[in-house]
């Protein structure tokens, strides 16, 4: 019998070994004034230009729209339309939440305020004196325990919500539109100010933004919930700001917008959501790994992604911000997560980082492309066994392992480890090849979808290689 230990890259944030370069001195720091500096040549900064230009080509591949990378305040590149301003979806959260640190900061906000004693309810069926007891805190933590509908929930957060009063506040992490958008209101009742003019006035004009507008922002309202959802327009090169203010510790020039304390704590882990990735107050955050598959970034970072498209991230060790958008205005298809992680590290690889893990794409992998008859002749002495964790479409649900078999005739089974019977899942499904192509086609798993890669056994290791050949999983191979 063959068996591999399976290596899982595809998670929303993360993955997993990243160095900064030692420097003699601190650099000086730089912020832009009414338009950003930019580098005369990024080999001055000691980027590749070579290697920025494979990752402009790769962003322009997947249907990047606009992409921006400041070091140090100054920029080092960018592409696409850096001006024109894109639907931020979740990337408003960051915003909001900075906004809360400056009235927190003036008294005006109490996080341990409750819902009952803000007088915060909502339509029927109405909160319960339970769901009352969650705080602001809750809110921002997405820790509330309240799963009434919310407005602007995607279909994958419909289906994702937790049943009603199964969680109580404070207890139990999930990525809550309810929360936010209570939070949007919790603020005006608190502040007596409109987020987006108060957004406008407290940063975007301390900032310097070239190109934000109250005017491109807007609140929907409908039956689900009285909460409103309050949607930002914003430019690449502004998110940009709003990133640099944050990798400077909330301060702008000589002036705190947002205090220190409030930036270290809302940036800081508070919900640990799997290996490598964490949520604190309206933030992402990664340790020691991540954010996007395929990209190994060891040391603290935080940001926000907007769709599961738009991203923008922080990373103090290298004194950096990236901000990567998509039209998202069009329909899809959009750049996958395995993409974006790619992108990453084709960015990082030009920064001259070492430490990011193997170069994702199939052109480069070390090993032998399987076939159809390389593959069987490795089954002749036995079913392939793999063991592996947090699949993708699995791992919001479980952590637990899993072990999926490869049988000779052509048949696949899945099931799951340490769990009890009632919370064990188990599938099966088929395998074949199409030329070159591996497919395969569960039951349940994957929604029942049929799946096609590229395999490449590497020494021990064998990789799977999505079609647009960007690494997508690893498994590692033990003989018995």
């Amino acid at each position: 019998m063959i068996r591999f230990t399976f290596l899982i890259t595809a998670c929303f944030w993360a993955a997993c070994a990243f160095s900064s370069p030692a420097m003699a001195a601190e650099p000086t720091v730089i912020y832009p004034g009414e338009i950003w500096q930019k580098a005369k040549s990024p080999e001055l900064l000691e980027w590749s230009s070579e290697k920025l230009a494979a990752a402009r080509a790769y962003s322009k591949e997947i249907g990047s729209a606009a992409v921006m990378i400041v070091e140090n305040g100054m920029v080092v590149d960018a592409w696409g339309e850096i001006t024109r301003k894109y639907q931020l979806h979740s990337m408003r959260k960051p915003l909001m939440g900075a906004l809360m640190g400056i009235h927190i900061a003036k008294g005006r906000i109490d996080l341990s305020k409750t819902m009952a004693e803000l007088g915060i309810d909502d339509n029927k069926p109405s909160l319960t004196r339970i769901e009352k007891q969650a705080t602001i805190a809750d809110l921002i933590k997405a820790r509330s325990g309240i799963y009434h509908p919310a407005l602007g929930e995607a279909p994958g957060m419909k289906a994702m919500r937790p049943k009603r009063y199964s969680h109580a506040p404070g207890t139990f992490y999930y990525y809550n539109n309810w929360d936010f958008n209570a939070v949007g209101t919790i603020f005006e009742q608190e502040t007596g100010a409109s987020i987006f003019e108060e957004f406008s006035r407290r940063i975007a004009g301390p900032l310097q933004m070239e190109d934000f507008n109250v005017h491109d922002c807007w609140y929907n309202t409908g039956t689900e919930s009285r909460h409103r959802y309050y949607g930002f327009r914003m430019s690449t090169r502004d998110l940009a700001r709003f990133g640099l203010l944050y990798l400077r510790k909330g301060r702008w020039k000589d002036k705190q917008i947002v205090s220190s304390q409030w930036v270290e704590e809302s940036t800081a882990t508070h919900s640990v959501i799997g290996s490598y990735r964490g949520y604190g107050y309206m933030w992402s955050t990664s340790e020691n790994g991540g954010p996007y598959p395929n990209i190994h970034v060891k040391p603290r970072i935080f940001g926000h992604s907007g769709l599961g498209v738009h991203f923008f991230i922080v990373l103090p060790s290298r004194n950096l911000v990236i901000v990567h958008r998509v039209d998202t205005d069009i329909p899809g298809p959009y750049p996958m997560a395995i993409q974006l992680g790619r992108l990453l590290w084709l960015i990082l690889d030009a920064a001259g980082e070492t430490e990011i893990g193997e170069n994702p794409s199939i052109e480069t992998a070390g090993g032998v492309r399987l076939t159809a008859d390389i593959f069987k002749k490795l089954l002749e002495k036995g079913t392939i066994t793999a063991g592996y964790m947090t699949p993708p479409g699995l791992a919001e649900k479980s952590e637990k392992s899993f072990t999926v078999s490869f049988f000779p005739n052509g048949k696949l089974s899945l099931f799951q480890e340490d769990v009890s019977a009632k919370e064990r899942f188990e599938d099966t499904g088929k395998w074949w090849f199409e030329g070159n192509k591996f497919c395969n086609q569960w039951k349940r798993f994957r929604s029942g979808r049929k799946d096609c890669i590229y395999l490449v056994l590497d020494k021990k290791t064998l990789k799977m290689y999505s079609l647009n050949g960007t690494l997508d999983s690893r498994l590692k191979m033990i003989r018995e």
